[in-house]
């Protein structure tokens, strides 16, 4: 294996790893740090919706550490069990968030109504991007590793358009919680703390999934030549 294999294969391996453990690590931090406000995950995302007219937003508890997310199709935010019922900094900023997507669906957001658009195409080409690359690869089909290649640059367009809709679920939840007195001055940037480390990971992610796409083109193109 050279060199430039394993820089590829070290940080496809790195760069996530620390993702997670920034996220962990964050979290980790400020679930220990109550809000000023007292208040639970549960009831700052149902103020922020109330504030925003979502009245027909229903709010849950999710299984699972951090499954927290938006469910457009119910109309519901789902927060874990911690950030559901827990006063601590990191699940009202969590909260916040969630809710910051359901406002996105709300307003429609153009890059949350094309990620929405691209899901069907992303799980249809997930499950067999892999297949093409492989046969590709192993016997040495162009053609078959071109297809491969084709379908992957989906899930990479997918993962870009995932960024601005995560990045400005993010601002409305800053800007929610200050307006709405859920955060004060001083719990402003550690809120913003929590949410830059969440977002790594999308942008973790990204980075990933464009480096094995690069990767696939330049086998693609060597074995072209």
């Amino acid at each position: 294996m050279n060199s430039s294999m394993l820089i590829y294969f070290f940080l496809i391996m790195l760069i996530p790893l620390y993702a997670q453990m920034k996220v962990k690590s964050t979290y980790q931090k400020y679930s220990k740090v109550p809000t000023s406000t007292g208040l639970t995950g549960a009831q700052a995302a149902r103020r922020i919706l109330d504030a925003n007219g979502l009245y027909d937003v229903g709010i849950e508890e999710s299984r699972g550490v951090l499954s927290d997310h938006y469910d457009p199709r119910t109309k519901t935010v789902r927060l874990s069990s911690n950030n559901y019922h827990g006063h601590s900094l990191a699940g009202v900023t969590i909260a916040a968030h969630e809710v910051g997507h359901a406002i996105q669906d709300e307003k429609n957001y153009a890059f949350l109504r094309f990620r929405h658009a691209m899901v069907p195409a992303v799980n249809f080409s997930s499950r067999l991007s892999g297949i093409f690359v492989l046969i590709g690869i192993l016997a040495s089909v162009s053609n078959m590793l071109l297809v491969g290649i084709i379908l992957l640059a989906v899930g990479v367009l997918f993962q870009f358009v995932t960024l601005p809709v995560e990045f400005n679920a993010s601002s409305r939840a800053l800007v929610q919680m200050r307006e709405l007195g859920i955060v004060e001055s001083g719990e402003d940037a550690q809120a913003r703390s929590i949410l830059n480390a969440a977002a790594m990971t999308y942008v973790a992610a990204t980075a990933v999934a464009v480096l094995e796409l690069l990767r696939l083109i330049s086998i693609y193109s060597n074995r072209r030549n």
